[in-house]
């Protein structure tokens, strides 16, 4: 009787052994990433949009069905990139080897996205607004936009979901709007 517990016992950790290297070997595969630039290029045959980031590099990263698009108010794929040439843009990708694929992409248009490094000072209640303090003691207040994102390296998930706390160091991603800050991506240093 006490071999039959032990050999379920065994293989119960074994089963969670097999799951977390799973997981573990899929993540290694799928890592996510932010990129904020200017559409250089959309090839709808081929489905890649080319992105200008701002030290001059052109990444290029593959669409699917699964692309969502936020920010045009009739787009929703990729494809509808097309003729928008110019216009700023984040996009959030994974990549496996060498392929890059963009997950979603958040389109700005004319609005330049800025950036800011520094450390978070104050979250404000309901984490709707972020302070965050430059090296050179300049303080930023942030609105956080309703698809505002986290890149902690090793994974990009929603601000709603993951946060900001006092202390982290960052780059803020943001825009000008109607005299705020905006802020999208909080990227992890």
């Amino acid at each position: 009787m006490r071999s039959s517990i032990l050999r379920l016992q065994v293989r119960a950790i074994l089963v969670l052994f097999a799951a977390c290297f799973a997981i573990a070997v899929t993540s290694a595969q799928d890592l996510t990433h932010v990129v904020s630039g200017t559409i250089e290029k959309v090839d709808s045959a081929a489905k890649t949009v080319a992105v200008k980031t701002a030290d001059g590099t052109v990444e290029t990263f593959k669409f699917t069905e699964k692309t969502t698009v936020h920010g045009l108010k009739d787009a929703a794929k990729g494809a509808d990139l097309a003729g928008k040439e110019g216009g700023h843009v984040i996009v959030h990708t994974t990549s496996e080897g060498a392929e890059k694929t963009a997950r979603s992409i958040q389109w700005f248009g004319d609005k330049t996205v800025h950036t800011t490094e520094g450390t978070v000072e104050e979250v404000g209640s309901g984490t709707k607004t972020i302070a965050v303090k430059s090296a050179d003691g300049t303080k930023q207040a942030f609105e956080v936009s309703e698809h505002a994102t986290v890149d902690t390296g090793k994974t990009v998930g929603r601000y709603s979901a993951i946060g900001a706390k006092k202390g982290e160091h960052v780059i803020v991603y943001y825009t000008e709007e109607a005299g705020k800050k905006i802020a999208h991506v909080f990227k992890h240093l």
